[in-house]
């Protein structure tokens, strides 16, 4: 039990310092992207993104919840499924969101990527191996 104990707790420092890494290339990059304009601009859009990632990789270290851990997860591979769509897709303006198709890979786009993918797997595991309460009994 004590080592399935540390490896929860490796596992949620890696979450955590991927949500890190997220919220950080996202946060540089907000300043550059104001110019990207709907109704919402793309720099608004990434610090959204690196508020929420900031706020789960805190609630992955303190609250240790099943919730937090979903959190984590849904907020890294919502970002990394974006990320995708918009190198891969030009799917254009749509409603109040900007076009951010980008085709490249720069450094930043890669460096995300692979701290979103990183903290999916680990928020996974997270949420896989979480040691489930004993059943109680109904009478």
């Amino acid at each position: 039990m004590a080592s399935h104990l540390v490896m929860q707790n490796a596992v949620r420092l890696v979450a955590a310092a991927g949500l890190a890494v997220d919220a950080y290339v996202h946060a540089d990059l907000a300043a550059e992207l104001d110019a990207v304009v709907a109704t919402l601009s793309e720099g608004m859009l990434f610090r959204v993104e690196a508020a929420l990632a900031a706020l789960a990789a805190l609630l992955v270290l303190l609250w240790r919840r099943p919730a937090a851990d979903a959190f984590a997860c849904i907020v890294a591979g919502g970002g990394l499924v974006l990320l995708l769509l918009y190198r891969y897709v030009d799917v254009g303006r749509l409603g109040p969101l900007p076009d951010m198709y980008d085709p490249a890979w720069s450094d930043a786009k890669k460096l995300a990527a692979l701290a979103q993918a990183v903290t999916v797997v680990a928020t996974g595991y997270l949420l896989l191996t979480r040691p489930r309460p004993p059943a109680r009994h109904r009478r």
